[in-house]
């Protein structure tokens, strides 16, 4: 029998359809290489609220679901998989949230633009990475198009516009 949370769920699916993979296209980058501002969708505000999930609501994060539990990790430009280590309202922990990342600029920059939970469909969302005390800065080392960062945990923070 399928649980409360997999039938809400289905519904908001049902509701924000179609919601497709979400591109990233049209970002305007900063002079840095960072991405500037872009508004959070109308489909995945909804779903958002059908989710009760609030700007600011968060919830630890592996950034790359690839390198669990890693000391360092390295991240590229482009497409990223990460997974929620804990429950984000009722987004399970075990979902994986799919983004973009930049490396461009002096720290990492991830934008969340779909959750699939594990037993649903996708969903869009708005979220970005954040790490207080500069923990998201780049390493030394980091060449072009990539970034080494200490560590592989982040928050997950719901928005309603990329700033």
């Amino acid at each position: 029998m399928p649980t409360t949370k997999a039938l809400l769920l289905s519904s908001i699916v049902l509701l924000t359809t179609p919601s497709g993979c979400t591109t990233t296209g049209g970002v305007v980058l900063r002079p840095d290489g960072t991405p500037g501002p872009q508004e959070c969708p109308e489909e995945a505000k909804k779903a958002m609220r059908y989710m009760r999930l609030r700007v600011g609501d968060d919830a630890w994060v592996s950034l790359d679901a690839n390198q669990l539990d890693a000391r360092r990790i390295t991240l590229y430009d482009g497409p990223i998989e990460s997974m929620l280590d804990e429950d984000l309202g009722i987004l399970e922990s075990t979902t994986r949230l799919y983004g973009q990342v930049w490396t461009s600029g002096p720290q990492v920059v991830i934008r969340w633009y779909e959750a699939h939970p594990p037993d649903g469909e996708k969903v869009p969302i708005c979220a970005v990475a954040r790490l207080s005390r500069d923990q998201m800065r780049k390493l030394p080392e980091s060449k072009p198009g990539m970034a080494i960062l200490e560590g592989s945990k982040a928050a997950a923070y719901i928005v309603d516009a990329f700033r």
